[in-house]
């Protein structure tokens, strides 16, 4: 369903400050991933980077034969502004815009989709119901449905577990062990090491540059995550882009 994910050389940068530097390696088709690292590793810098949404300051994301509408993007739940009068049915149907446009209303095919999504996530009469007046967990089971809905061949995740409670975390591991199990490519960013022991087989091990990226048993040893820890605590946040990097940047 999906292709591999190449990292060439890739910098990514914060108006010459740097946020990732020369990481290379592959995210393979099918494979599922988990990007784990210390506060600042650059996580998340990466992953809104391969969805497209910031520019390396050098190096390349090769999506291969992949176009961004083939990406899934669940940004962290800080990140959206749950102010806007919107219905969950509304929010999960925005999962088939690409394919509607913005002038279009739903078919009958992709309303009977929104249900099942809905259903799927355990939120079956909640279509109605203001985006605002749910919990975090609710709203985070919504924002998975508009994925189902998205029907991508690679889907990235931002933090899609933290501040929900253990039962929604359950239900939506679930979900992504579907994704796995259906040949999606799924990329997530993580903080709770177990959980990434217990359910990613691939880890990306991050302290601004690539610590480790293979399996995870090999990945998290207590080596690489001091190794990790240490040199996150030595990055200086007024540090520039080498000038190596410049050198190659585009103007």
């Amino acid at each position: 369903m999906s292709a591999a994910i190449a990292l060439d050389n890739l910098t990514i940068a914060y108006e010459r400050r740097p946020a990732v530097h020369h990481i290379s390696g592959r995210f393979e088709a099918g494979s599922l991933t988990a990007i784990v690292g210390p506060n600042g590793a650059g996580k998340s810098t990466l992953i809104k980077t391969i969805a497209g949404m910031m520019k390396p300051a050098t190096g390349r994301v090769d999506l291969g034969k992949l176009v961004t509408r083939t990406l899934g993007y669940l940004p962290q739940a800080a990140e959206i502004d749950r102010s806007f009068p919107l219905s969950v049915a509304d929010i999960v149907a925005m999962g088939a815009w690409r394919s509607i446009g913005p002038f279009r209303g739903l078919s009958r095919d992709q309303a009977t989709r929104t249900q099942e999504a809905l259903f799927a996530v355990g939120l079956e009469g909640f279509d109605g119901r203001s985006i605002g007046s749910l919990s975090s967990g609710q709203f985070q089971r919504v924002l998975f449905a508009r994925l189902l809905l998205q029907d991508a061949a690679v889907i990235l995740l931002d933090e899609p577990f933290t501040a929900i409670d253990a039962r929604t975390t359950q239900d939506l591991l679930e979900l992504v062990r579907v994704w796995h199990g259906q040949g999606r490519t799924v990329i997530a960013v993580l903080h709770d090491l177990e959980q990434v022991r217990q359910h990613f087989p691939q880890t990306l091990l991050m302290a601004r540059e690539a610590i480790a990226w293979g399996d995870t048993a090999d990945v998290l040893s207590i080596e690489n995550l001091r190794r990790a820890r240490n040199m996150t605590e030595f990055w200086s946040a007024d540090a520039e882009v080498c000038a190596a990097d410049m050198q190659g940047a585009k103007p």
